[in-house]
Parts: structure tokens; sequence; C-alpha cells
């Protein structure tokens, strides 16, 4: 049995052994990323059972990346390695200040040879919680059609289902992006979003107009991320408010989100109360911060537990 599953690409990161312009770094390490391979390393990490949909070019990275995942607990099962399709790249940059950007070579990805075919129903009746992320979706067309249907198979199955939309609009403009999204709120149960998030998908408002239009959709568990400034969370009663937790160092902000996000989901799992769920969730999002890497930060549980300097966390 599984507690998550989720969908989406894995792709080779390489990271630059200097700062400054990206035409001036010569050597790079070679890591893995990904939106939702993070969210299910971090899962695992965790102390879930994690499974991860996907299909890798069948060369040397896409084994590289098949193995990783493997070594970090996550059923590979659902992962083909396919011919002629190239496992995605992307370069980062990383300046003097810390900021950083992405440059990415997924156009002929191996993720453009899978169809609503590759979702298994008897696969989904194995778990608990269907996580999507709005990276998928936002590549191609084909994407968005195969969320959709693993968005319906999930309620056919009574799974739960949680969703981040991470909107990247390098990706997708504002408007398609919500019209998407819009899509999806009425079959999700738990939502993680950003309040930049919010705004594109719902105007600007305040927090408690977001908490109310969002429940309106029948989403059961809000949690808006704030960055710094911790988190606020709406389980459809009461609206809580997590500070943010200091970061031993501030490296690398690349996937504290999805960091936060496997905190929120295992500690909901595990039947931990919503406003400590923020809580663990904010510690997680620190504790990558202060690592290099898009999953090398994601911590384990008892390294969570000296994090916060308490004798419980998650577990009830």
């Amino acid at each position: 049995m599984l507690d998550v599953i989720t969908i989406g690409d894995g792709m080779i990161t390489m990271n630059p052994m200097s700062k400054g312009p990206l035409r001036f770094s010569n050597t790079f390490e070679r890591k893995v990323g990904g939106a939702e391979l993070n969210f299910a390393i971090g899962c695992s990490r965790l102390g879930l059972k994690a499974g991860w949909i996907s299909k890798l070019g069948n060369d040397e990275f896409g084994r590289h990346i098949l193995c990783y995942a493997r070594g970090e607990g996550i059923d590979t099962s659902k992962v083909d390695l396919v011919d002629g399709y190239p496992t995605s790249i992307y370069f980062r940059e990383i300046l003097a200040d810390g900021s950083s950007r992405s440059f990415y070579y997924r156009d002929n990805s191996p993720t453009l040879t899978m169809s609503e075919a590759d979702l298994s129903e008897d696969y989904f009746k194995q778990a608990k919680l269907l996580h999507i992320s709005g990276v998928f979706p936002s590549i191609n067309a084909n994407n968005k059609k195969i969320i959709l249907e693993a968005v319906k198979l999930a309620k056919k199955t009574g799974l739960l289902i949680s969703f981040d939309p991470n909107i990247r609009l390098k990706m997708w403009s504002k408007e398609e992006a919500r019209d998407y999204i819009e899509q999806l709120l009425p079959d999700v149960d738990i939502l993680l979003t950003g309040d930049e998030e919010a705004e594109i998908i719902l105007g600007p408002n305040s927090l408690e107009t977001y908490f109310q239009k969002f429940h309106e959709f029948g989403i059961s568990k809000i949690a808006i991320k704030q960055g710094a400034a911790g988190s606020v969370g709406f389980d459809g009663k009461q609206i809580y408010t997590a500070p943010s937790i200091k970061a031993r160092a501030v490296v690398d902000t690349v996937g504290a989100g999805d960091g936060f996000d496997a905190g929120f989901i295992t500690s909901i799992l595990k039947g931990i109360p919503f406003e400590k769920a923020l809580h663990i969730a904010n510690a997680v999002g620190a504790m990558v911060v202060s690592v290099y890497g898009d999953n090398e930060g994601l911590p384990y549980a008892e390294d969570v537990q000296a994090f916060l300097g308490v004798t419980e966390t998650i577990e009830r």
C-alpha cells in the first residue's frame, strides 16, 4: 500500500560550481530535480510510502534518476524508460547575491509519450492521496489532459487530492493558468498555495477572502505559504497563523515550497492537528533553504525533531 502518489517529470539539474552569469560557468555538479519528484522524496524521508508516475529517457541520465528515486524509497513501478526522447535537463545560474535562474531543455521530453492510459485504477486504489502541482500541466496540452484524468480517477477511487498551483509564468500566462486551475479546484481537498498565486487565481483580496472563496470550491483544508513570514491556514472553521521558523542559513530557496507541501501532507495523513501541521511544514521549508540543491535539504523525521528541539514532531 502507498500513502501518496504523484505525477510529473524528473530532470537532471546542472548546478554551477561558481557564482555568476551562466555563460561564465565552466563546471557543473549533476543533481536530480522536478517539483513532483521533490515532493515524493520529501514525503518518503518523513516516513510516508510514496509512488511516482512518470517517463524518463532510456539513457544514462534517465537511469540515474530512476536509481536515485528508488534509493529514496519511492515506488517507481509506474516509471518507464522510453527510447527516442532524451531525459530532460536544466541548468541553474546562481548570482553572487544568491538569486538564481533556470534554463530548461525539455522540448522533446519523455513525458510526451505519456497518456491517460498510463494511469492505472488498481495503482490509485493502493494510495490514500494524489498530489498534483501546476508545473506538470503547464508544460504542454497533453499533460493537462493527463492531470484531469488523474483527478477523475482519484475521485473515483476515493483518494484525497492535494494541489500546489506552483504557477511559473515562464511556462504559461496568468490567464491560461487561472482557466486551467479553476477546472481542478472543485475536486481539490487540500490546497497548498503561495499568496502571489492566490492573487493570480482569485485577484487581489484579503487572506480571509481567499480562504472563503477557495472554501466555496469545496476545498476543506487551505494553506497559504508566505515565505519568510511563515504560513496561514484554514480548516473550514478557523484561521491559523504559523510564524516563520528561522533557517540556520539561507543559501538556496529552490525546493522550499515542495518541502512545505511534503511536511504538511505527511502531518495531515498522520493525523497531526492542522495548526501543528503548518508549524512542521514551515520547519521543513526552513531546513530546505539552508542546503544547495532541489531536494538535498529535504529532512528525515528525526532531523525535523532535532531542528525543532522537541520530543514529538511527525507523530501525533
